[in-house]
């Protein structure tokens, strides 16, 4: 057999330790997580809700639906089936949604056809949802057997915060420090946290992530899917829950995923080529998607929800006063 019969091995770094932790560290880690924290920042302070909820999401949803989604009471467990896929769908212009983007930068473009590709951006997706699915359908069933004692639907005051905004702020807040762990991680700054569970299950960090899409919905108080949340609560119906709360979840991750394709799939390998040409690109990819979400979610719905029960001070952009 000649040497050039014989297959070269694939060679992995030395710090390449999970999915998200190839070990192609950029030279300048702590610049980039400090860019990456103002950034989130930034966002948090600029981000308006009132023109993503009511002029992109009502506006969405009302035009899938074909009528006023916030206005029209949901007839049935059918139409509140139909209700939860479309607002999912026109939920999903999220800021905290950039966090898929963390998993996108290993992934695309690794296959060297377009088939190929495409196959390779299917997969991680299918990966995501089984993280995202379980956790909104478990949640979804809880909200069909406790009803209206859940509490999303008290406005109750305890020292400034009710215990709806008190729930929103413990989901989100540890959903952002986990994404700003990944983040750290891929940068090389901290110890890999998921190293240990991917040397038996590689795909664990993207069951991982979708996890963390589906507890969006523990502490979601975005209008449209208040009233998904109120309908399954007052069905009293676990499977109704679980099904209508998965599905809000899929549409959520549905204009990330066409995203993804396009990045992976429909660019003709030019992502591929520029990510190749410098490995810790890939790297910034990740670490900047999760840092720039984790300091999004733990500024916007945690220090500025103290702000506006007057805990703390925090700036507001003017359009938002």
């Amino acid at each position: 057999m000649t040497s050039s019969s014989v297959a070269a091995p694939t060679l992995t770094p030395a710090g390449h330790t999970s999915m998200f932790v190839n070990g192609q560290f950029p030279q300048r880690k702590t610049l980039i997580f400090l860019a990456s924290l103002i950034a989130g920042f930034f966002l948090a302070y600029a981000w308006s809700a009132t023109l993503v909820d009511e002029q992109i999401g009502f506006n969405t949803a009302d035009t899938l639906l074909g009528h006023n989604a916030n206005a029209t009471p949901i007839g049935g467990i059918a139409s509140g089936i139909l209700f939860a896929f479309v607002t999912g769908l026109a939920g999903s212009f999220t800021a905290c949604n950039i966090a898929c983007f963390g998993a996108v930068g290993p992934l695309v473009g690794q296959a060297e056809t377009r088939r190929g590709r495409f196959g390779q951006t299917i997969r991680p997706l299918g990966w995501l949802a089984a993280g995202m699915i379980p956790v909104s359908a478990v949640y979804g069933a809880i909200v069909g057997i406790v009803g209206t004692r859940m509490p999303q639907f008290s406005t109750a005051h305890t020292s400034g915060l009710s215990p709806r905004a008190i729930q929103s702020m413990i989901a989100f807040g540890l959903v952002g420090v986990v994404m700003i762990v990944l983040g750290l991680a891929a940068l090389g700054i901290v110890k890999d946290p998921l190293g240990p569970v991917s040397r038996r299950f590689p795909n664990a960090p993207l069951v991982l992530v979708g996890a963390l899409i589906g507890g969006f919905l523990i502490g979601r108080p975005y209008p449209l899917f208040e009233d998904m949340f109120r309908s399954a609560a007052n069905s009293h119906d676990p499977f109704y829950g679980a099904v209508a709360f998965a599905l809000q979840s899929v549409g959520n991750i549905i204009v990330m995923s066409v995203l993804f394709l396009i990045l992976s799939y429909g660019l003709g390998g030019r992502v591929q080529r520029w990510l190749a040409e410098k490995p810790s690109r890939t790297s910034v990819l990740t670490a900047a998607a999760f840092i720039i979400a984790g300091m999004f979610a733990v500024v916007y719905w945690d220090l500025r929800a103290l702000h506006g029960v007057g805990d703390i001070w925090f700036p507001t952009a003017p359009w938002n006063s």
